[in-house]
């Protein structure tokens, strides 16, 4: 894939705020003319909108620091973001069994992908990274499960501390016990694994084929300088 032509990410990312703007269109002629669709419409209408900002933050990113992102991260960036914000909260996809599931699943893939390009950073060459795949597929699940297990810290100190129920304890204000208590933690973690473990698994079947594919993984600099060989 050449730089100069329209990347995968860039079709995912016009897609996505297409798919926003219609929906602001749409949702928000029923809203001012006093015929909502959801509850809490006002809300979601915004959620879209800042969705749609979030959607051209990463070409403003790479505008303003002159890199690219890799596209294997940007790819699954736009996935996540039109599930979570398009379908999930605009369309409140979040009734769907286990959609948050799939989201956890999406997250540990994006910061997996992200384990990639750390490891090239720290690497003192592209050609050592590039040789190493099992190693740099190594270092990128531990990092995308590592992080996973560091959100369920997140929620656990949250939930002792503000009272909230973002582990899914409590249900219909009764506390659960046993296993049912422990079924929201234990999937997010499963999920979080089955993420990392499944970007590892996509880009070491991509170095081990074609070390040179092992580009799709790495942020790559517009300019040319003696930081230029790390593909930073």
């Amino acid at each position: 894939m050449k730089i100069n032509k329209i990347r995968l990410s860039t079709w995912l990312c016009v897609i996505s705020i297409v798919s926003m703007v219609g929906y602001l269109g749409y949702y928000g002629y029923w809203f001012f003319t006093g015929q909502p669709k959801f509850s809490d419409q006002s809300l979601l209408l915004i959620e879209v909108a800042i969705g749609i900002l979030i959607a051209l933050l990463p070409y403003l990113i790479e505008k303003i620091g002159r890199f690219y992102f890799p596209q294997i991260e940007l790819i699954f960036f736009y996935i996540f973001l039109y599930m979570s914000i398009f379908l999930g909260s605009g369309l409140q996809f979040y009734g769907v069994a286990y959609w948050d599931k799939y989201e956890h699943v999406l997250s540990a893939v994006m910061l997996a992908g992200l384990g990639y390009a750390i490891f090239q950073g720290i690497s003192r060459s592209k050609r050592n990274a590039w040789e190493n795949p099992f190693l740099m597929s190594l270092f990128s699940f531990t990092f995308g499960a590592t992080c996973g297990i560091f959100w369920e810290f997140y929620e656990f100190t949250a939930d002792g501390l503000g009272g909230m129920n973002l582990q899914r304890y409590e249900a219909a204000g009764k506390l659960l016990v046993g296993r049912a208590a422990l079924m929201d933690t234990m999937t997010d973690l499963i999920a979080d694994v089955t993420g990392a473990f499944l970007m590892a698994l996509i880009g070491y079947l991509l170095m081990k084929h074609n070390p040179e594919a092992g580009r799709y993984l790495f942020f790559k600099s517009k300019r040319q300088n003696i930081f230029s060989s790390y593909n930073f």
